[in-house]
C-alpha cells in the first residue's frame, strides 16, 4: 500500500502575480541542494486521521504557525517514490524569517550508527511561479498548476 500524505500551498497574491510558500528539507543530505527538492509542508497522516488535519498539523509542526480560513481541496498526486500527497490550497502570509521546525533524529553519515538532530525543515519562502516551478519536487508542480486553474488566473 502506498503511503499518503497530506500538506498545505499557502500562496498570496501580490502586484507582480501569485506567490507560493515551499519548505526546503533541513538535514545534511539536502544542504547544497535546491532546484526539485523544495517542497509544500507536509508530512505523513497516521491511520484513520482526516488528511486535512493531518495537512494543518504538519504545517504547524514544520513551519510553527496554523493558517485559518477556507481550504481548497486540489487533486492528489503521486511522487516518483509511489508516495501520494493530498494537499490543500490556502491564501495567506506569514513571516518566512521565523519559521519554527520541528527537530528530528536522522542516522548521519549513512551507516554509520551515528544519530543526529535536523530541523525537518531549514527554511520557506514564497516565490513566484516560474521560480516556484524550478524550485519544487518535480511531481508536485501539478498542485501549482491544479491551484491555477482553480483560482481562474
Amino acid at each position: 500500500m502506498p503511503r499518503t500524505s497530506a500538506g498545505l500551498l499557502l500562496f498570496r497574491h501580490r502586484p507582480t502575480g501569485l506567490q507560493f510558500l515551499l519548505a526546503h528539507p533541513g538535514g545534511p543530505f539536502w544542504k547544497n541542494k535546491d532546484h526539485g527538492v523544495w517542497t509544500i509542508p507536509k508530512g505523513e497522516a497516521n491511520p484513520g486521521e482526516d488528511l486535512l488535519a493531518a495537512a494543518q498539523r504538519e504545517f504547524a509542526e514544520e513551519i510553527g504557525s496554523s493558517p485559518t480560513g477556507d481550504f481548497l481541496p486540489l487533486n492528489p498526486i503521486t511522487q516518483k517514490s509511489g508516495k501520494i500527497v493530498h494537499a490543500w490550497a490556502i491564501e495567506g502570509d506569514l513571516d518566512t524569517t521565523n519559521i519554527q521546525s520541528n527537530i528530528c533524529s536522522i542516522e548521519w553519515p549513512p551507516k554509520s550508527g551515528k544519530q543526529i538532530e535536523i530541523p525537518e525543515i531549514d527554511r520557506a519562502e514564497f516565490f513566484d511561479l516560474p521560480t516556484a516551478r524550478l524550485k519544487i519536487n518535480p511531481a508536485q508542480t501539478a498542485l501549482l498548476d491544479d491551484l491555477i486553474s482553480k483560482l481562474d488566473l
